[in-house]
């Protein structure tokens, strides 16, 4: 990875992310080398470089998709290690949007967007309902909710992943190529 962009000031809080010496391997082939960075509450991120310098690794490590070989990955005061109960305590504030998006292809957009707030947070479907559409509105494809992921540009699939990731209402956001919005 080339460049870290920090905006927002540092606080003497402690970090809601941290990454210390974190490395990472696919086979052979070293996807992160030594990896430190510390993220405080209200700070924004951007982390550049070009295709394949491990920025994807980096954030799917962070919400242990991928498993890091060395190092320490510190998530809102939560080290990820093989726990599966901290690793599920990180995921359920640790919202990500993806690349690809992974819509669920037979939901529709509003089912997407309500799943997981009535399964991990358990909102009743009212309640669910009532936080998509107003994450809709806000990211102004409202009259989408009701079509399914292929009924849509990949644009609005896009913004549609990103709504179903505010609706989680999680403490800390992480975003892959978010371009189109």
């Amino acid at each position: 990875m080339n460049e870290t962009k920090r905006t927002e000031e540092v606080t003497a809080e402690e970090p809601t992310i941290e990454l210390i010496g974190v490395s990472k391997w696919f086979g052979n082939s070293q996807a992160l080398s030594n990896i430190n960075l510390t993220v405080h509450k209200g700070e924004r991120v951007v982390v550049c470089g070009p295709s394949g310098s491990g920025k994807s690794t980096m954030i799917r490590c962070i919400n242990r998709l991928e498993e890091h070989q060395r190092g320490r990955i510190i998530v809102d005061g939560i080290e990820l290690s093989d726990n599966l109960k901290n690793i599920e305590a990180v995921r359920r504030e640790v919202g990500m949007v993806f690349q690809s998006f992974n819509l669920f292809p037979h939901m529709r957009v509003i089912d997407n967007l309500t799943l997981a707030p009535m399964l991990v947070r358990r909102l009743p479907k009212a309640e669910a309902e009532d936080l998509a559409m107003q994450y809709l509105e806000r990211v102004q494809i409202a009259e989408q909710a009701y079509k399914y992921p292929g009924q849509l540009s990949g644009g609005q699939q896009q913004r549609v992943a990103i709504a179903r990731s505010l609706c989680m209402q999680s403490r800390i956001m992480l975003f892959d190529e978010p371009t189109s919005f």
